[in-house]
């Protein structure tokens, strides 16, 4: 699809912030959630987790860094319900790791 603009992005990654499952809701006290158009190294990556899971933090650590790719979204997705679904998968997914949720859980809860 052709890409939505970024206002219009920005609030489907606030909508899909706004329903995460409770289980991650407290990880967002020290992560940044950003969009950007897309990952300079890897153009079809949907999101990136940067940071110390809070499973393996010692409380020095900064803020951790998740980051939503507008355009590798938008190019995968068929039609804009699609995108929707897409924004919370790939939301729910790089919170999850920030919870200190692996891959493979994640795709044994159905947000891989």
């Amino acid at each position: 699809m052709e890409p939505v603009p970024i206002y219009r992005f920005e609030q489907l990654v606030r909508d899909a912030l706004d329903g995460l499952p409770a289980e991650l809701v407290p990880v967002l006290d020290n992560v940044v959630v950003r969009v950007l158009d897309r990952d300079p190294d890897e153009p079809d990556l949907l999101g990136l987790y940067d940071g110390v899971p809070h499973t393996e933090r010692t409380g020095a650590e900064g803020p951790d860094v998740v980051t939503i790719y507008r355009l590798a979204l938008c190019e995968m997705c068929a039609d804009i319900d699609e995108l929707i679904d897409e924004v919370t998968v790939t939301v729910i997914h790089e919170l999850a790791h920030a919870a200190g949720i692996d891959d493979e859980q994640l795709h044994d809860l159905g947000w891989g």
